[in-house]
């Protein structure tokens, strides 16, 4: 342990930790931009700088390690003046159109310009003209807003392993731009939306849609209808103020009535759908000698990541749609024809925790209706703007259920928006459906958790399925190489983009920590628990469907509407 003093306060420390981690340790702040808890130190902007004694400059709290006998002050005239002074230079390259930013109010940037009290800049202001980068569905990129923390660099090229963002020129002439200096459509890019949760500032963003959201609830001649995928309704309270999953079901569901939803349904449905889809098509592939491992292709930030760095595993890949886009497919066909709806005027939005989102509903493959499947996806910090636009208190709106046909699901479609939960529920039918007797502990603990890469192995009438769980694009990389090297031992792997599956989605509310994500996966768990039914194929209105309109899994129906076939993006330069 290392004994020092900051502010006065003696602390005691591991050998190793930074003055940061120090002053954290007693409760003392200090003021960070490239610093994340998450990400290797970069000791880029210097707004944590502390006097050590001893030392003629400033040091840097989040890179200067403490030593024995060490005495730091953290508030000093000159501490103080000297964050002052950076923050004014940041600024002075800042555009000043706070009222006009998406991250008005959730900045990192603005919070310590109010903090220290920025008020009459004696730099002069040279915002440098960048013209937006709106060149994907699904991300904007302002680069005049960039702080050039490199926070951003750590999400794609650590977290990810994409590779998609670095820095250009040297010195004042420093740039974060994407590979090559292309429109970061035409970079390796896979949309998974992580540089958004790892920016402190506006720079780069959701492709915000809400004009045309509202745009079609004004108009007569559409039906508006939604889906809501199984992570939004855990983290939507974060936007409007309540507590991780406090906000009950039935009253988002409300909510989204008065926002001017004419039909609330539930992607957890077509999760439950995916599962028999899915599961008999792996049970096909280790009947009849398929392609194997089989990779899950629910999420469309993976699917983007094979199509680009592993094209030549793609029939690896089940053909299988995402639960959005199966959703979208039924609810122009079959949700149509029950409601005796023309599906022309249905305009089908998606409330989704993920960015690739909005590119995956934009996909030409996408149309098996006869109609773009999904009109529009919006995020879920989307939704909580539109909340808070509408003033919506939630405290006092009464509880109201889904609609009829395709709003029922199980605890297995709840656990979809955790990493490993659609292994999970895969392994509770596909065990039930292979040995024909019911399986008493529902629960594969062996795939929950954190951790990032996961295996685990099911006994189905003799025959050992090994399965594999990823999350995060880096680990997914690892079960790629073994995969591409003919090393891999197993059957079945499931990869999700985003750190902790879904509920760590690009669109979802900010988050600087893995910690939040864990705690909404725990809140995924209780609320699948708490469940009536807690196995895909016991949903009574997925039975439905396979009766009246499906007739079976992999049956000629469900190949037009439910599956799909991928396509290598062949980036010139990778």
């Amino acid at each position: 342990m290392i004994n020092l003093t900051i502010d006065g306060i003696n602390v005691s420390v591991s050998k190793g930790s930074t003055i940061l981690q120090a002053a954290r340790e007693v409760g003392i702040y200090l003021p960070t931009l490239c610093w994340h808890p998450d990400q290797a130190v970069k000791a880029n902007c210097r707004v944590c700088v502390c006097e050590v004694e001893g030392n003629r400059l400033l040091q840097a709290g989040c890179s200067t390690p403490v030593t024995e006998g060490m005495v730091v002050k953290t508030k000093t005239p000159q501490v103080i003046e000297a964050r002052r002074t950076i923050l004014e230079l940041i600024l002075s390259n800042h555009p000043q159109d706070c009222l006009n930013c998406i991250r008005n109010q959730n900045c990192e940037l603005q919070d310590l310009a109010n903090e220290y009290m920025i008020r009459d800049n004696p730099f002069e202001l040279k915002v440098r003209g960048y013209k937006l980068d709106r060149s994907t569905p699904s991300i904007v990129r302002d680069q005049d807003k960039c702080i050039l923390c490199r926070r951003c660099i750590d999400a794609c090229s650590v977290t990810q392993s994409v590779f998609a963002l670095g820095v250009e020129g040297r010195g004042v002439n420093s740039m974060v731009v994407p590979t090559m200096g292309l429109p970061l459509m035409e970079s390796p890019c896979v949309l998974c939306g992580q540089c958004i949760h790892a920016c402190p500032v506006g720079a780069i963003y959701e492709n915000e849609q809400i004009d045309e959201f509202l745009a079609a609830v004004a108009d007569p001649d559409k039906i508006v209808v939604t889906q809501i995928a199984p992570a939004i309704r855990l983290a939507i309270g974060e936007e409007v103020g309540m507590n991780t999953g406090e906000l009950p079901m039935e009253v988002f569901v409300t909510g989204l009535r008065q926002m001017g939803f004419d039909h609330v349904l539930h992607t957890n449905f077509t999760a439950d759908l995916t599962i028999l889809e899915e599961g008999n098509e792996l049970l096909n592939r280790l009947k009849e000698g398929g392609t194997l491992p089989m990779f899950t292709s629910c999420s469309p930030g993976w699917i983007n990541f094979c199509e680009t760095f592993y094209p030549d595993l793609l029939d690896n890949l089940s053909t299988c749609k995402s639960p959005q886009q199966m959703f979208g497919s039924l609810v122009k066909t079959y949700w149509a024809e029950k409601m005796g709806i023309d599906p022309a005027k249905i305009y089908s939005v998606s409330i989704m925790p993920c960015t690739a989102k909005k590119y995956e509903a934009s996909r030409p493959e996408m149309n098996s209706s006869g109609y773009r499947d999904v009109d529009l996806v919006l995020t879920t910090r989307e939704i909580g703007r539109l909340f808070r636009m509408s003033g919506m208190d939630f405290n006092q709106l009464p509880p109201s259920d889904f609609d009829s046909w395709m709003g029922k699901y199980t605890g297995a479609a709840v656990i979809f928006g955790a990493t490993g939960g659609v292994m999970e529920a895969a392994l509770r039918t596909v065990y039930e459906v292979v040995t024909e007797q019911e399986l008493k502990d529902v629960n594969f603990t062996g795939v929950r958790g954190m951790e990032g890469i996961k295996e685990a192995a099911v006994d189905l009438n003799g025959t050992e399925v090994k399965v594999a769980i990823a999350h995060g694009l880096s680990n997914a990389r690892k079960l790629m190489d073994q995969v591409r090297s003919g090393e891999s031992p197993y059957h079945f792997i499931e990869i999700m983009a985003c750190p902790g599956g879904c509920i760590g989605g690009g669109g979802q509310p900010l988050t600087k920590a893995n910690k939040k994500r864990a705690e909404r996966i725990e809140a995924i768990y209780v609320e699948d628990e708490g469940m009536p039914i807690r196995k895909s194929h016991e949903n009574p209105e997925v039975k439905i469907i396979y009766d009246e309109f499906l007739h079976e899994p992999l049956g000629h129906k469900s190949h037009e509407l439910l599956h799909t076939h991928y396509h290598a993006k062949n980036k010139r330069y990778l």
